[in-house]
């Protein structure tokens, strides 16, 4: 017993020391790009930052947030994450919940066809050319519609769908409930973890697009979003600073710096969403596994 109990001993001390050293290995990036987006930009041209900014300023943050069409990127982003987010989660669970239906006679060729648009897309230029003739170029839809269902997603929610024994829709169906009333009362309640990390998933991917507003409307200051605008920013001092030689690149440096601009610009694109996943880890694990799992 007593080696026993020196083996379990040593086993936690090594288990210890390699959470320890996943935890270093998964913080350092992040404080490291932390660091340098609050460091001075020429004292960042020099390297060897780790983990805390040598010489501590805010100019890097200074200069994006100076630019007009940051605060109107920020308001669409956000409205274009809420919206979205909400749309699709409803399209996709209802058309989970159908699809989850024993007797619903089309389930099996919808899944086909979903299951191939995972890996066969029209293209950008068909798909450019879709969008401009249903009208949606400059619009705040285009950036709703095209995404509005998505395979994966409801694949995932129908495994979980799945996975609820189909006599709680049989007793609702005794008591009087219609098919939407089982949807909102019954699959939805008991779907929540699915739900959380669907809504993970489409939160991100909303936040972070930008390619489809340079595409549709790049030409609109209205409905700009903020990860365009970031891009505008970062790409604005990428060019300064391979334009200018000599004495004046000193100067530059001491007010703007590609690398120092490009950290500050992560920093400000990745914050929100980590704010927003400690409130939907719980949920994400549960929900991306009890699906999988078939008795």
């Amino acid at each position: 017993m007593a080696f026993k109990s020196l083996f379990d001993r040593l086993f936690d001390v090594v288990v210890y020391v390699l959470i320890t050293l996943i935890t270093i290995i998964t913080l350092y990036p992040f404080l490291n790009v932390l660091a340098i987006s609050f460091n001075d930009s020429v004292d960042t041209v020099r390297g060897g930052i780790t983990i805390y900014p040598r010489d501590f300023t805010l100019q890097n943050y200074k200069l994006i947030f100076s630019y007009d069409g940051l605060i109107t990127g920020f308001k669409i982003s956000v409205l274009r994450t809420v919206v979205g987010t909400i749309a699709g989660l409803i399209s996709g669970s209802m058309l989970a919940f159908t699809l989850a239906r024993t007797e619903f006679q089309g389930r099996r060729f919808i899944s086909t066809f979903l299951a191939i648009t995972m890996y066969v897309s029209g293209g950008l230029i068909p798909g450019f050319v879709l969008i401009r003739n249903l009208d949606l170029v400059n619009t705040f839809a285009v950036y709703i519609l095209p995404g509005l269902v998505s395979a994966f997603n409801i694949f995932v929610i129908r495994s979980f769908i799945d996975g609820i024994p189909y006599s709680l829709q049989e007793s609702a169906k005794l008591d009087g409930a219609n098919d939407f009333t089982i949807y909102y009362r019954v699959i939805l309640p008991l779907c929540k973890p699915a739900l959380a990390t669907v809504a993970l998933f489409l939160a991100v991917g909303q936040w972070n697009s930008w390619f489809d507003t340079y595409l549709f409307n790049g030409s609109n200051s209205k409905l700009t979003t903020l990860q365009y605008e970031l891009m505008k920013v970062l790409q604005s001092t990428t060019v300064n600073a391979n334009n200018v030689r000599g004495d004046n690149m000193n100067q530059l440096m001491a007010q703007i710096s590609p690398d120092s601009v490009k950290m500050a610009i992560t920093i400000v694109a990745t914050v929100p969403i980590l704010v927003v996943y400690p409130f939907l880890q719980k949920y994400f694990v549960k929900g991306m596994t009890l699906g999988a799992v078939k008795s």
